[in-house]
């Protein structure tokens, strides 16, 4: 493998072209474990970026992707559709909140936040109220895409660089009270408050329900949501749920929004949708949103990507939504969840540590210096295992399918990084 062409020509996510990071060399995966170019096992703690929740190469997936090759791998999706779009979308709603009756299959996650933001816009110029501010959480994150980076915390992310060039909306204070404590009702406060002085203004609400991703992987209590569900209603605002980390049982529930038992009026998924094989999305919504939009001046929805529905990743999201149906994510990501309650509370003891959290197949460490990320990746590759940190935060979002062992293994590598601050950026 080419590892000095990748070093000078090849961008990879979030590294400088001036001093680019060590990139390894992955040649071939397999269950839980990513194989480097030398045949070194690493067993995955971070499933590609949350999506690879059955391990890789799963045998079902594999077979439906080769089905669906045989057969044509893309076709345009206007005028035109095919039964790979059909049974995605029939296995979605079987499994999503049931007043979601309407989808909008994208191109990724980020594409699919753009979608329901363009929805939330189209709904209030056909009510004849036209709205163009949106109302979101301080600490969020909803992709790297220019909408999606809009309604990204601009002062606490990594789009902050962009800020005064992307449309200026609301940011609310973030949530306080964690999910594992009791509820205080102040936590609504602030949020309360700019709902009340700005509901004429705005189009929609939009967050990540119970946990905030890479925003900082903070998870808040189920009231929270609960509260801004009632006060949509009160309002008469959209209430648009970002479920793309979150879907797909790595909460402990099918969706994060379950814990709080509320439906959004849409709601947004991909990542997991189909098993980290291919990049797809989708932007849900319901019959009253979606009839609303297509009364509108343009009567119809104003979105189409070239690669919308495209068949080999409706076949392959599927199938893997087959397998979530089978219902075993929920055996597997609760004994997970009990292996994080067990150990994490341990590494507090280490004077690095600020805080442990952990909330079905997440589990977090944050620290008071940043990760030194070239030196503590050297190390868990060197203990077998594949953690990518970021900042202040080591992670884990391990396939649902590693086992006890496995899960072990990744915690072990985490304790040993701990120990040596070497690995973190002390000055």
């Amino acid at each position: 493998m080419d590892l000095a062409f990748d070093r000078q020509h090849i961008w990879h996510p979030y590294t400088s072209i001036l001093a680019p990071l060590p990139c390894y060399p992955v040649n071939r995966a397999q269950g839980v474990y990513l194989y480097l170019d030398d045949e070194t096992p690493l067993i995955d703690g971070m499933s590609s970026w949350w999506a690879a929740i059955h391990g890789y190469n799963h045998p079902e997936l594999t077979q439906a992707a080769h089905q669906q090759l045989d057969k044509m791998a893309h076709v345009m999706f206007g005028g035109i559709t095919h039964q790979p779009a059909i049974e995605v979308c029939q296995r979605l709603l079987a499994l999503t909140p049931k007043n979601l009756q309407h989808i909008f299959l994208a191109d990724s996650g980020s594409v699919a936040v753009e979608v329901s933001l363009k929805m939330a816009l189209q709904y209030w110029q056909a009510k004849g109220e036209p709205r163009a501010k949106f109302l979101t959480l301080r600490h969020g994150y909803h992709g790297d895409t220019f909408a999606a980076m809009s309604v990204t915390d601009p002062d606490n992310s990594m789009h902050r660089l962009y800020k005064g060039f992307l449309p200026e909306h609301i940011f609310a204070d973030s949530p306080q009270i964690g999910f594992w404590q009791h509820w205080q009702e102040h936590d609504i406060d602030n949020f309360r408050t700019q709902l009340a002085e700005h509901h004429l203004q705005i189009a929609a609400v939009i967050l990540e329900p119970i946990v905030q991703g890479a925003g900082g992987m903070r998870m808040y209590h189920p009231e929270f949501l609960r509260q801004v569900r009632s006060l949509c209603d009160e309002y008469g605002i959209l209430l648009i749920l970002d479920e793309i980390a979150t879907g797909f049982g790595r909460t402990g529930k099918l969706f994060a929004c379950q814990h709080a038992g509320i439906e959004p009026d849409i709601m947004c998924v991909g990542k997991a949708l189909t098993g980290g094989y291919m990049t797809l999305a989708a932007t849900l919504t319901s019959k009253q949103v979606a009839e609303t939009v297509c009364r509108g001046e343009a009567q119809c929805f104003m979105h189409g990507p070239t690669f919308m529905g495209n068949p080999l990743a409706c076949a392959v999201a599927a199938a893997s939504l087959a397998l979530i149906e089978q219902g075993d994510w929920q055996t597997q990501v609760a004994r997970i969840e009990t292996q994080f309650a067990a150990r994490l509370p341990n590494f507090q003891a280490y004077p690095i540590v600020k805080e442990t959290r952990w909330l079905g197949a997440i589990g977090v460490i944050e620290t008071h210096h940043p990760v030194n990320m070239e030196v503590i990746q050297a190390l868990f590759v060197s203990l077998g295992v594949w953690i990518r940190p970021f900042g202040h935060l080591i992670y884990l979002m391990p396939p649902y399918i590693c086992t006890a062992e496995q899960i072990d293994t990744l915690l072990h590598a985490v304790e040993i990084a701990l120990q040596d601050q070497h690995n973190f950026q002390i000055t």
